[in-house]
């Protein structure tokens, strides 16, 4: 059995895998049998009771009630054993233990976000703690996401309006990717993120260096901030540092530049104008491109986007 786990699964690293493996592999394996003892039947079939003559006669055959008994029991007596065993390994995802550690996840396109007990904020990697139950709230600020774990064997939709939950326990330190598995607009493919799980200790460590979420780092540039942050926040799924096309207009040479709105007015990017891009993005929306910005309004303070800002001074 792990030699086909390891052949056609993904590594199993949460303690909820291995239960899902198994019926996974009940369920094919089961399929499989079935399917090749009714082959071999139907090709005996074929040659016992093919026509040896131009005369020969097919005779009036009435029902067997044994066989019709049996090949009606067998299938049952399967059915109800999937049925039961996926509603154990159902409700043990579904059961979050008592003392699972709680993170709040937001997703907005295209970007997951994290929010830790203590105030600690991360965007596009999860934390959490080896060996121990994690809870994830989750919820959406546009459109229906999926958050989905391929070695974790967990998947849940995340929906604008309310909340929905999940939970795994990694019991080994490790990485492991974030897949949304709903498509969500043209950069669907590129909203990733990782899991970073931490021996216990480590973790407690994490948490205290990042507790009360995202300020300036000491002795870093306000610039290379503003780097780190649209990193973070994913800017580049959408704005180039390059010149390059992309959903957004570049940032290269846009600040200083004479900028042409879809209604035909025009303004000279300053800081005002980026900064009202970042909370109002759709109050002018750039001719040519579409209007799919969301608000970063009760994300970004002003000291990450005056470091945004400074930033994009820099590409020139």
């Amino acid at each position: 059995m792990d030699a086909l786990n390891d052949f056609f699964l993904p590594p199993a690293k949460s303690t909820l895998a291995s239960q899902t493996d198994t019926l996974f592999w009940f369920v094919h394996l089961s399929s499989l049998a079935l399917t090749i003892g009714l082959i071999a039947v139907i090709v005996y079939f074929v040659y016992k009771y093919r026509r040896k003559s131009e005369d020969e006669v097919t005779p009036l055959i009435t029902h067997n009630n044994k066989l019709e008994v049996t090949w009606s029991v067998i299938p049952l007596i399967l059915v109800l054993i999937v049925f039961a065993w996926g509603y154990e390994v159902f409700m043990n995802q579904r059961v979050v233990p008592d003392d699972a550690y709680e993170v709040n996840v937001t997703a907005q396109k295209w970007i997951w976000q994290f929010k830790y007990e203590n105030g600690a904020q991360t965007t596009g990697k999860l934390h959490v703690p080896a060996g121990r139950p994690v809870k994830l709230i989750m919820s959406s600020n546009d459109v229906i996401h999926s958050f989905f774990v391929p070695d974790y064997r967990i998947k849940q939709d995340v929906v604008p309006g309310r909340y929905t939950e999940m939970w795994f326990n990694a019991p080994e330190p490790g990485e492991s990717i974030i897949y949304c598995t709903e498509y969500c607009g043209t950069a669907h493919s590129d909203m990733l993120a990782n899991i970073i799980v931490h021996e216990q200790e480590d973790f407690e460590n994490w948490l205290a260096e990042n507790a009360g979420g995202a300020s300036k780092p000491d002795d870093l540039p306000p610039a290379e901030w503003g780097k780190q942050i649209a990193q973070e926040y994913a800017c580049n799924t959408c704005h180039s540092t390059d010149g390059s096309q992309m959903v957004g207009p570049t940032w290269q040479g846009t600040f200083g530049s004479e900028q042409t709105f879809a209604d035909g007015s025009t303004v000279t990017v300053d800081e005002n104008y980026i900064r009202e891009s970042i909370l109002e993005p759709n109050a002018k929306v750039v001719e040519g491109y579409p209007a799919v910005m969301n608000t970063y309004q009760g994300q970004l303070n002003d000291e990450q986007i005056n470091a945004i800002i400074e930033y994009i001074k820099t590409l020139k």
